[in-house]
């Protein structure tokens, strides 16, 4: 099974709790996906909405354009649908609802030549939960490296 991460949103595990994460599949154009095999794109700014009608979308994911493309090439920022089923739908909808959640994305990737997105529930931390996990790890790097002050 080959896994070649293409992007990580590096801030989603600082700002966010991540609660449960999901594998979900992508709808791209053919420019997209040439892009995304040079490893061009940018998910740091993007988030993740579902419509009333079941459709879950990602926003303002920023695949720049395939420079050997033509006219036919792909806009820069459009929103993608997300593939998930609908139990997996239902379920997510109800978390953000009874627990006041976001989906962030938090990664896209290869497996197996396809494109995948790991997107994740999470609970937005406040500034001294951020401090407390920092602390926290702090304390962890120095009990590995066997650092005792």
């Amino acid at each position: 099974m080959g896994i070649k991460i293409i992007a990580k949103h590096k801030r989603a595990s600082y700002d966010y709790e991540l609660l449960e994460k999901f594998e979900v599949g992508m709808v791209l154009q053919g420019t997209e996906v040439k892009s995304l095999r040079l490893g061009k794109v940018s998910i740091a700014e993007s988030h993740i909405s579902i419509d009333g009608d079941l459709e879950v979308w990602a926003n303002n994911i920023k695949i720049p354009q395939y420079e050997f493309g033509n006219i036919n090439n792909h806009e820069e920022a459009r929103k993608r649908k997300l593939l998930l089923n609908k139990k997996e739908i239902l379920y997510i909808k109800h978390q953000m609802k009874a627990g006041g959640l976001t989906l962030i994305p938090t990664s896209i990737y290869f497996k197996n030549s396809n494109v995948k997105m790991q997107i994740a529930l999470g609970r937005g931390k406040k500034r001294h939960d951020k401090r407390h996990a920092e602390a926290k790890k702090d304390i962890e790097r120095k009990l590995r490296q066997g650092k005792f002050d």
